[in-house]
């Protein structure tokens, strides 16, 4: 498993990035777990429900958020600095070929990276993600191309309530969202997560 750090990056840049590491797994090229943190961007997914959105859109630019429309699964979320967002770009013939293992397996690696930090996350189906109580402090939404596997999961390290009340998150209602540093009572920076978030996926897929 390749890794590749992209520091702090504008979501659309990274989006375009992601897209070559794709086509280079495609071509056979080794699995590639990517690491950034965005600008502040709120995305719709493929099943985008347009009341989840508290604000109009032009709010969110008046904001600083980017609104931004793309292919993974799932509903709206956001991403911004303090939260350490991960794309693994994996050739899924590699590990089962097989969608519901590849998601429970991604869930696996954010519940065993909250364990290092002494957590006990769970699952908390049918809702996809890592859940401490019942918040989220974990969301996934992947997409799958011939087998190959990107988008992916945000971990939340710093808190980032006010954006988040901003819409409804994945689209479920009556729950909300955690991050490690209120769990932990102490800052954790999205860097801080990096080798934990590694540690997890080398111990999952090997």
């Amino acid at each position: 498993m390749l890794v590749e750090d992209w520091g702090r990056l504008s979501y659309r840049p990274a989006w375009e990035r992601q897209t070559a590491v794709v086509e280079r797994v495609l071509a056979g090229g080794e699995d590639t777990l990517v690491l950034v943190e965005h600008e502040p961007v709120i995305t719709l997914g493929a099943n985008f429900h347009p009341e989840n959105l508290r604000l109009l859109e032009a709010e969110y630019g008046r904001r600083g958020i980017e609104v931004v429309r793309n292919d993974r699964g799932g509903d709206v979320t956001y991403h911004g600095p303090g939260q350490l967002v991960m794309y693994p770009i994996f050739d899924l013939k590699r590990h089962g070929q097989d969608l519901h293992k590849w998601m429970r397996d991604l869930e696996e690696t954010m519940l065993a990276t909250c364990r290092t930090y002494g957590l006990e996350a769970r699952r908390f189906p049918p809702h996809t993600g890592a859940w401490v109580g019942d918040r989220k402090i974990a969301a996934i939404g992947v997409k799958v191309r011939k087998w190959v596997s990107f988008h992916g999961i945000a971990l939340n390290c710093l808190p980032q309530d006010q954006a988040f009340a901003t819409i409804v998150p994945c689209g479920i209602h009556g729950y909300g969202v955690t991050s490690l540093t209120q769990c932990l009572g102490r800052d954790v920076e999205a860097a801080d997560a990096k080798q934990a978030v590694c540690e997890a996926f080398r111990r999952v897929f090997g």
